[in-house]
């Protein structure tokens, strides 16, 4: 008996509405964002239905979360691939519709090469709502810290502020840290990882939400994730500059590059870090070029339940090319 084909269905994800399309077919429907809506739509796709949207921080949560307990396959798609393969289809208008329609297009194109989304365990959601509130309190603080500054009639207020935020983040630092130490498998990996020098209590957390979620295949494929992955811009005998992907996580990498500032002031690894310079690359570069081998020593000790020794800087399963 031959297969069933998928039925490859774009959603098109806003706050409170939906917008879907069924690939090679006319097949369109708006609905709300909302429970009874997102199931009433469900039960009119066939049950072999494939279904994809845009990653949109929460919003599409709901859905994809549907989707899945009913038995059927969603894909969380890279919004910033989607974006560029609109390009090149030469989408000149943008709508709701329209965005849907490329979604259910790009998902029947490459859904060879997409991994299917998994609904997350409740610790891994948790931690991973924390950690994105986390950090988009530091960021407002650091916007706030910018539009008050010089502003000498609001500089009590401005203090004020700024204690009541941090008062904030260490009370989210310590809800993560009582939401790790619950779920002793997690824990355990938390401490191992903390163990790579420069990756601090919020550097172990992000690389612990992120490996327990997502099960890479190889330290390229991590690397690719996060955005770090160099990108070559040669052509015949000319080489261009390289630059870093930036396909992933923004609050990822700069968690990182933080990890690896930290680092590359440590006994272990100032040597390495000045190696690095050494061969001719500025102190940013040098900082990625360590936040990539950091990543990758932190997923072989995640896969290999060992801490942190020099010798994993070495290790072609854990650094690869720099």
């Amino acid at each position: 008996m031959q297969p069933t084909q998928p039925v490859f269905v774009g959603v098109d994800v806003a706050k409170a509405t939906l917008s879907s399309f069924v690939h090679d077919s006319k097949a369109r429907k708006d609905f709300s964002n909302e429970p009874a809506a997102i199931q009433a739509w469900l039960d009119q796709l066939p049950a072999h239905a494939w279904v994809a949207v845009e990653s949109t921080g929460r919003y599409h949560q709901l859905l994809v979360t549907m989707a899945v307990a009913s038995g059927r396959q969603a894909f969380v798609l890279n919004a910033r691939d989607v974006f560029f393969y609109a390009r090149a289809l030469g989408q000149r208008g943008k709508t709701d519709r329209t965005d849907a329609q490329v979604i259910a297009r790009y998902l029947a194109e490459h859904h060879s090469e997409l991994r299917p989304w998994a609904t997350p365990s409740e610790t891994q959601s948790r931690l991973q709502a924390l950690l994105r509130c986390r950090s988009g309190v530091a960021t407002k603080k650091s916007s706030l810290r910018q539009i008050l500054k010089g502003v000498e009639d609001l500089r009590p207020d401005a203090a004020e502020l700024e204690d009541a935020i941090d008062a904030l983040l260490d009370r989210i630092d310590a809800k993560i840290a009582r939401l790790i130490e619950a779920d002793a498998p997690l824990q355990a990996h938390v401490e191992q990882l903390r163990t790579i020098p420069g990756v601090g209590p919020l550097g172990a957390a992000m690389l612990a939400s992120l490996f327990s979620r997502v099960p890479f295949a190889n330290a390229d494929a991590v690397v690719a994730f996060s955005g770090l992955d160099p990108r070559p811009n040669d052509s015949g005998a000319r080489t261009g500059r390289r630059r870093i992907s930036k396909r992933g996580s923004p609050v990822l990498r700069r968690q990182l590059y933080l990890c690896a500032f930290s680092a590359g002031r440590t006994r272990q690894l100032r040597n390495l870090y000045t190696s690095i310079k050494a061969k001719g690359f500025k102190p940013t570069q040098a900082l990625v070029i360590l936040a990539r081998k950091l990543l990758r020593v932190a997923w072989a000790i995640w896969n290999s339940d060992q801490t942190f020794n020099p010798g994993l800087l070495g290790q072609q399963g854990a650094c690869a090319q720099t």
